[in-house]
């Protein structure tokens, strides 16, 4: 889902709201609201910059006279001391959208960073890295760009836009067979099923079904491969649970097609990154 111009503003003026609330008392009591200044926004580490558009609205928002000039966009790795970028107009202005603009940043230059180094670890290997939706509440269209921004992809956005038959599905509905069945019978056109699978047994049942997609969950990198093997490309093949930096490429390795990870949002942290007033 592409992040359009309108909806963002929505999305950073809700954000601004939980912040500013009836006001920014400091900075009225403190600051003349005529003093103009510039600020930089400058990184504290190496990371990949993902959130600029949202970071820029947090201020435009508040003020449309702000002028903003990008210095490291979306998707430039930036080092310790960098700048990202550089905001003008008034100084309360400035101050009272820093701390907004700066957590976007943060947290979606991380989701970028962190998805960055998994794309790095299978490179050369026809495995994709996508996420997954283990975002954080009110951010799951800025995270799951801020994947993008890092080299991967997004797996479905919501519960409507795609099909994907999990565990308890399954278990609801008597088996991966008859799970699959079901899908398959009242799929909306255009929507690919996909189920899970835990076993090479289910594999079997799940390929005997017509399932054009599949889920390996959980399974270590050895069983992986041998579902790549009896799959013999029947089937668009997804691996998950368990991934890491560390054993990443042996997933990719085994030949799946995709290769999805929730801790690309839910584990991504936020990266250090200031403004200073110049």
């Amino acid at each position: 889902m592409e992040l359009e111009p309108r909806t963002l503003r929505e999305i950073v003026e809700g954000f601004l709201n939980e912040d500013i609330g009836h006001g920014d008392i400091t900075t009225e009591l403190v600051v003349d609201p005529n003093l103009q200044g510039t600020a930089r926004i400058e990184a504290r580490e190496g990371f990949v910059v993902a959130g600029i558009d949202a970071a820029r609205a947090c201020f435009e928002i508040l003020d449309g006279s702000i002028g903003w000039e990008t210095l490291t966009p979306d998707g430039t790795r930036v080092s310790a001391g960098g700048t990202i970028a550089r905001v003008s107009g008034p100084l309360a202005v400035l101050l009272t959208g820093e701390r907004t603009a700066l957590n976007l940043l943060a947290r979606l230059s991380a989701v970028a960073t962190l998805t960055a180094r998994f794309v790095d670890a299978i490179r050369g290997t026809k495995a994709r890295i996508i996420d997954t939706r283990k975002t954080t509440p009110g951010m799951r269209i800025l995270e799951k760009a801020a994947v993008r921004t890092g080299g991967g992809g997004n797996h479905r956005f919501g519960l409507d836009d795609g099909i994907l038959i999990k565990d308890n599905h399954v278990r609801a509905a008597g088996g991966v067979s008859e799970a699959v069945k079901r899908a398959r019978n009242a799929a909306p056109h255009g929507l690919v099923v996909e189920v899970e699978v835990t076993t090479l047994e289910e594999l079997d049942q799940a390929l005997a079904a017509g399932a054009p997609a599949i889920l390996l969950d959980n399974m270590d990198p050895e069983t992986v491969r041998l579902a790549v093997d009896r799959a013999r490309g029947e089937a668009v093949l997804e691996a998950s649970g368990g991934m890491d930096l560390d054993n990443v490429r042996a997933y990719a390795e085994a030949g799946v097609d995709l290769i999805s990870i929730g801790a690309l949002t839910h584990s991504a942290g936020s990266v250090d990154i200031s403004m200073e007033v110049e």
